[in-house]
């Protein structure tokens, strides 16, 4: 059982700004109010698609897509970043691995606002907890959803740090604390299962 009050807490010492949603309609609410009339885009995300927030915040914002390939160059300068993490310590950490770049280094320069989404199945204890969790579920799962030849999405159990043309984790991002020059970075929690 996540420890909300806990994490909560640590991502503020950390320099995030953390909320809670009981549901994916209330966070996706909250950020078609509190963003508008923005460039956004939105990172490769199981709990963004699930969560339906593209298409609310293209209504009223210049959005794009990160599984529209012509739109990655231009995504890693808009006004507001959205994706998901791969794993969330309760002590603070959040971590994401990815195989072309775009979405980790969006979220560490480039973006006023960046907006991490994660449902409580993402949640660990610690940051040990949480590297396991993105490299041992996450990673195979997406590698499957993405019909990748890994050993991980062949066998579907774990992450064997192969050397396959095919491995999607390429790069790996730890934020400790937000970054610097990003104005505001917040993490929105919702206490249900959400993406991988």
């Amino acid at each position: 059982m996540t420890d909300w009050t806990k994490l909560t807490k640590n991502l503020e010492e950390r320099g995030f700004t953390p909320r809670v949603f009981a549901t994916k309609e209330e966070a996706a609410d909250y950020l078609d109010r509190e963003i508008d009339g923005v460039s956004v885009a939105f990172g490769g995300s199981m709990t963004v698609q699930e969560m339906g927030l593209y298409p609310r915040l293209a209504a009223h914002n210049n959005a794009l897509w990160h599984w529209n390939k012509d739109a990655l160059t231009e995504a890693a300068t808009t006004d507001v970043y959205i994706c998901s993490v791969n794993g969330l310590a309760e002590t603070g950490e959040l971590i994401n691995i990815d195989g072309v770049g775009n979405r980790v280094s969006s979220t560490i320069f480039g973006h006023k606002r960046v907006y991490f989404v994660v449902g409580r199945n993402k949640v660990a204890p610690d940051y040990d907890a949480a590297l396991w969790r993105a490299r041992n579920i996450a990673a195979p799962k997406n590698c499957q959803r993405l019909g990748l030849k890994t050993p991980c999405a062949v066998k579907a159990d774990k992450c064997y740090n192969c050397s396959s043309p095919d491995r999607s984790c390429r790069a790996l991002v730890v934020l400790w604390e937000k970054p610097r020059d990003v104005e505001r970075m917040e993490v929105i929690l919702i206490d249900q299962e959400l993406g991988y």
